[in-house]
């Protein structure tokens, strides 16, 4: 009998091999289940967005209930406990703003209130953090009191609050990554976050509406912006990523494709922001997992471009033959299984579009099985019963054994690569506060009259203790 941790290993192996674009002995799966998981465990989407605890259950019930390789640790993710903690009025959440069998729902700003006004780009491309403190979150927290008005004790409880709940939060996923190794032998799918300067501006600052028209009247200021904010999103990217440099880093791509933007748009602005930032992680040993929201088959000859291997792409409603066509001797593939299938199809549906993607996709290796989407709770658990089973039995490699690949090893660029001065975040990385930090040092330094003992220590537990106050902002920016 195969103990747990024998079985860990032999997914594990399966996985990396899969994501170096390598063939395994059989095709990993790894279903990106959110709200699916509270279905599975006779929840609610109230039960799991507002409870993490609940919702690392959920996943662990999950991971246990089926065959699988692979899951994220909580796809749901955001967790509404904490949104509500620090205020924040973006989010319906289940139970309150929508039905409490329905997922959380992000609440697209009205034109013209914005969270970042038209004007105001100088004052984020001078200091992006102190902008999001000063300006951004008075902005999008109920309790938050913005800068110059009187502070009040709602203001200070959901500075703590907020604070103190996400390290609880984040400090929680080390354990429960743990249980699944243990109880399932399941590997976390993923490890840190990055998203795309230009989706930041749309999602999170001017909205996608007021995005489209600076795109028209200061197309400049908007590229400005998004240099602006790469040097500080690479940091979260890599001091997020998987320390062992095993699973990729979690790239959400939204809107930064045809139609949402021209091609000469994504060719000046949101191409070349994203594209340093993804080699400089590759550089250091880190995949990226592009999950491709969308349609981006306009944009599969710019992703051409990066290093082979130094990504795995996933297709949502793109067409993924295309994308095999394209990039699939380059890295590692995975979705292409249509959300309603899994929904509404029929069993024998779902083998077909299993079997003819296998097929024509997965005939090398370097293909991984999911959905197309995120999966939530309207697939049904037996058509999920059909995708895990058909792809057990179907997508065997003849002749291939499970290698146990050393678990340790990491990613890294071929041997020999030259990196020149132009590759990755080399010349990118400038910013008038370094990343990772609010108030350096030296600043501090000058409030100080004199210093008769080890300044470097002091200098040291400063600004160890001043990154909390940075993640803090920049994982609500992100995150929730």
């Amino acid at each position: 009998m195969v103990s747990t941790e024998d079985l860990y290993r032999q997914r594990l192996s399966r996985y990396l091999t899969a994501m170096r674009n390598e063939k395994p002995d059989c095709i990993p799966i790894r279903p990106f289940v959110a709200e699916f998981t509270a279905k599975y465990a006779g929840m609610t989407c109230q039960d799991v967005v507002h409870d993490y605890n609940r919702a690392f259950d959920a996943a662990r019930q999950c991971a246990a209930g089926f065959d699988w390789d692979a899951v994220v640790s909580n796809m749901v993710y955001v967790w509404t406990g904490l949104t509500q903690a620090i205020g924040l009025t973006y989010y319906g959440i289940p139970g309150i703003d929508v039905p409490a069998c329905n997922g959380f729902q992000y609440r697209e700003p009205e034109e013209g209130k914005s969270f970042m006004k038209e004007d105001e780009y100088d004052e984020l491309i001078d200091d992006p953090t102190a902008f999001l403190y000063n300006k951004w979150l008075p902005r999008v927290s109920a309790d938050i009191s913005p800068m110059g008005a009187a502070t009040s004790y709602r203001n200070n409880l959901a500075l703590v609050k907020g604070g103190m709940a996400m390290l609880n939060y984040f400090n929680a996923y080390g354990p429960h990554v743990e249980k699944l190794r243990t109880e399932s032998g399941t590997v976390s799918a993923i490890n840190g976050i990055f998203k795309a300067p230009f989706d930041i501006l749309g999602d999170k600052l001017r909205g996608y509406l007021g995005l489209t028209m600076d795109m028209i009247t200061q197309p400049e200021k908007v590229r400005k912006a998004c240099d602006a904010l790469m040097p500080h999103l690479y940091h979260v990217a890599l001091t997020s990523a998987d320390p062992d440099k095993q699973v990729p880093v979690g790239y959400w791509m939204h809107r930064g494709c045809i139609p949402f933007v021209s091609a000469g748009e994504f060719e000046s602005h949101y191409w070349p922001t994203v594209r340093p930032i993804v080699e400089e992680l590759w550089k250091n040993g880190h995949q990226t997992l592009f999950y491709a929201e969308g349609n981006w088959n306009h944009h599969l000859d710019s992703f051409a471009e990066l290093p082979e291997k130094s990504i795995i792409y996933h297709v949502d409603s793109g067409d993924i033959f295309k994308t095999h066509q394209t990039i699939g001797h380059k890295f590692c593939l995975s979705g292409g299984i249509p959300n309603t299938l899994l929904s509404f199809g029929t069993p024998d549906g779902i083998r077909a579009r299993c079997k003819k993607v296998i097929d024509e996709v997965a005939r090398d290796g370097g293909y991984i099985m999911d959905a197309s989407a995120i999966i939530q709770n309207d697939a049904t658990v037996e058509n999920m019963q059909v995708l895990t089973e058909f792809t057990r039995d179907y997508g065997v490699y003849s002749g291939s054994t499970a290698p146990l690949l050393d678990v340790k090893s990491q990613n890294a660029p071929a041997s020999g690569t030259i990196f020149g001065s132009d590759y990755g975040m080399a010349n990118h990385l400038k910013s008038k506060v370094k990343p990772g930090l609010c108030v350096p040092w030296e600043e501090k330094r000058k409030e100080i009259p004199a210093i008769t003992g080890d300044e470097p220590l002091m200098k040291q537990i400063w600004e160890d203790v001043d990154s909390f106050g940075n993640m803090f902002i920049w994982q609500c920016l992100l995150s929730f």
